[in-house]
């Protein structure tokens, strides 16, 4: 897919979400409508219950909306297939979670590998690729190393450099130092902060990490309450 000139690497078009409750249905995000620009680095914050993860699900793909549009790189979303959008995933997107998801019985290369397996790339290809991604997460002595043989801080590096190795237009990180220590935390997140060349959307709790990035975007009962430049306003 080739992004129309000048295009933001993701907009949110009046999305709402709608789930099953009770017997009738419950909104939980109302119209929501948001871009990212192509080295954007986000922030969205709100309260439990405020539509973060949702949101979050629905800007990549992994839920439809009940009504609106997501655009990635000028291209809608709206009329496209179940395997359009998850070839469209592995393409386009990376994504980190609190908990790690990595296979125990394999090595780091390994897991980075696996995360390029729908992406076209071919074995050699997943192979360097892989390896030069764990370079640039500081794990390049560490890449024969399994999981158990990793500190919790070394695990999300590895998912991070899972989430970059294709060379996605966002990468998406849902509360990625939730089961650090504060240190470590801090690190992955200047890791995060690093990622230049891709837009980067993290949901977080902590205010430390949301006002450590420049623009902030806080939810509250499904609405976006406040978008923030915080580097204009420095």
């Amino acid at each position: 897919m080739t992004q129309a000139v000048d295009a933001p690497a993701l907009a949110v078009r009046n999305v709402s979400k709608d789930f099953p409750s009770g017997g009738g249905t419950l909104r939980v995000l109302h119209g929501i409508d948001l871009e990212i620009g192509p080295s954007a680095q986000v922030a969205i914050v709100g309260p439990s219950g405020s539509g973060k993860s949702t949101l979050l699900s629905i800007m990549g793909t992994l839920e439809n909306p009940t009504t609106g549009d997501v655009v990635v790189g000028g291209a809608s979303t709206a009329t496209m297939t179940d395997g359009d959008k998850a070839a469209l995933r592995s393409r386009a997107f990376g994504f980190v979670f609190q908990q790690f998801h990595l296979l125990e019985h394999i090595d780091a290369t390994r897991n980075v590998e696996l995360g390029l397996l729908y992406a076209g790339f071919t074995p050699k290809e997943r192979r360097e690729r892989a390896l030069s991604a764990l370079d640039r997460v500081g794990l390049g002595r560490r890449a024969d190393h399994r999981p158990g043989q990793l500190s919790g801080g070394e695990q999300q590096r590895v998912a991070i450099a899972r989430a970059i190795a294709h060379d996605p237009r966002v990468v998406f990180a849902d509360e990625p130092t939730g089961a650090l220590d504060q240190a470590t935390g801090a690190s992955v997140m200047d890791l995060l902060r690093g990622l230049t060349a891709t837009a980067l959307v993290v949901i977080t709790h902590d205010a430390a990490i949301a006002d450590s990035l420049p623009r902030r975007v806080r939810m509250r009962d499904g609405r976006i309450e406040q978008d923030v430049d915080q580097e204009a306003r420095a």
